[in-house]
C-alpha cells in the first residue's frame, strides 16, 4: 500500500483570482514543485492544451499528471452533450495515465462570483440530488470505459458542498463515480472531515489536503462574504501551517487504516505576497512526509 504526493499549482497560478498571482509563471511553479519533491501536478489552464504538448511539458519537469479540474454542466446538458464537452479531457487524461478527472457541477455554482455570498449557493433537495447522481453515474461509467475515473469534488459555493449533499450524491450514484475528498472544503462547509471519510472511504479515489484558518472562515460567515472573499482573505493554507486547524495526522491515520492507495494533493490558494508559494508548498510537502511516516503510510517514489 502506497501513496504519491502531488500539488495543485493554484498557489502560484490562481485561475479564479489571476491578479493575485500575476507575478508568477506556470513554468516557475513547475520548477518549484519538482524541486520540492512533488511527484505530480494537477493540470492548470496555462499548461499546453494538446496531449503531446502537455506530455512533453510534464516530462520536462519530471512530474506526472495527477488529475485536473473539469467544470461540469450536467444539470443543464443532456448526457450526449456533456460527453462531447468533456471528451477531449477524458481522452487526454487517459492517454497520460492520470488517476482521475476532478469533476464538479458548475452550471449553477456561485464559487466564482466575488459579489455573491457563499451562503447563497444552490441547495438542492434530496430527490434532486438523487436524480442528478443517477445521470452522473452514466457519465462516470462512460469515462471509466474510456480509461479515466471521475472523482467528484464537493466544493464551497456549489450544489454539492456539505456532508448531507455528499451523502445524497454517493447514495444515488454508481460506484463508478468516486469521491474527491477535500479536507478544507469539508471543514469550511461545517462538516466533520473524519466522519465523512469514515462513511465514504470506500468511494474516495483522490485526496486534497487543504488546511483552513478558522478565524478567516468565521469572519466570512459573519459578514456573509463570498468564496473568493475567503480565498483573498487567507481562508486556506497548507498542512503543517500552525495557523491551520485540521488534524492531518488523524486523517492520514484513517487513510492508512482504510488501505488508501492514490494521490494526496496539496491544494492551498493564498495571496503569495503573504504566503510565498515555494515556502508554503515545501512546508506542506514536508509535513505530509512526517505524518505519513508516523501513520505507516508508504510513499511510492
Amino acid at each position: 500500500m502506497a501513496v504519491k504526493i502531488g500539488i495543485s499549482l493554484i498557489a502560484w497560478q490562481n485561475d479564479d483570482l489571476p491578479d493575485l498571482t500575476r507575478n508568477y509563471t506556470t513554468e516557475g511553479a513547475m520548477e518549484d514543485a519538482a524541486k520540492i519533491g512533488y511527484q505530480g501536478v494537477e493540470r492548470g489552464r496555462r499548461m499546453p492544451a494538446d496531449t503531446q504538448g502537455l506530455r512533453a511539458y510534464l516530462d520536462r519537469y519530471g512530474v506526472a499528471l495527477c488529475g485536473g479540474w473539469c467544470s461540469g454542466a450536467l444539470m443543464t446538458n443532456d448526457l450526449a452533450t456533456e460527453k462531447a464537452a468533456i471528451r477531449q479531457q477524458v481522452e487526454q487524461f487517459a492517454a497520460l495515465g492520470a488517476p482521475c478527472i476532478v469533476y464538479a457541477e458548475c452550471s449553477n455554482t456561485v464559487q466564482g462570483q466575488q459579489e455573491t455570498p457563499v451562503s447563497q449557493r444552490p441547495k438542492l433537495t434530496r430527490d434532486e440530488v438523487l436524480a442528478y447522481a443517477a445521470k452522473l453515474s452514466d457519465l462516470a461509467k462512460w469515462a471509466r470505459d474510456e480509461g479515466v475515473v471521475l472523482s467528484y469534488h464537493h466544493h464551497m459555493g456549489s450544489m454539492i458542498e456539505d456532508a448531507e449533499d455528499i451523502d445524497w450524491l454517493m447514495e444515488g450514484s454508481d460506484p463508478a463515480l468516486t469521491l474527491l475528498y477535500d479536507t478544507g472544503h469539508l471543514h469550511f462547509a461545517g462538516a466533520d472531515p473524519l466522519a465523512v471519510l469514515d462513511k465514504w472511504g470506500d468511494r474516495v479515489h483522490h485526496v486534497h489536503f487543504k488546511d483552513v484558518r478558522e478565524t478567516v472562515i468565521r469572519d466570512i460567515r459573519a459578514r456573509d462574504g463570498s468564496f473568493l472573499d475567503a480565498v483573498a482573505g487567507g481562508a486556506f493554507t497548507v498542512p503543517g501551517d500552525p495557523e491551520g486547524c485540521i488534524d492531518f495526522q488523524a486523517v492520514t491515520d484513517r487513510l492508512k487504516a482504510m488501505a488508501y492507495q492514490g494521490w494526496i494533493v496539496v491544494e492551498a490558494e493564498q495571496d503569495p505576497a503573504k504566503a510565498p508559494p515555494y515556502d508554503y508548498s515545501k512546508l506542506g510537502y514536508e509535513h505530509i512526509l512526517e505524518i505519513c511516516a508516523r501513520s505507516g503510510l508508504t510513499i511510492d517514489r
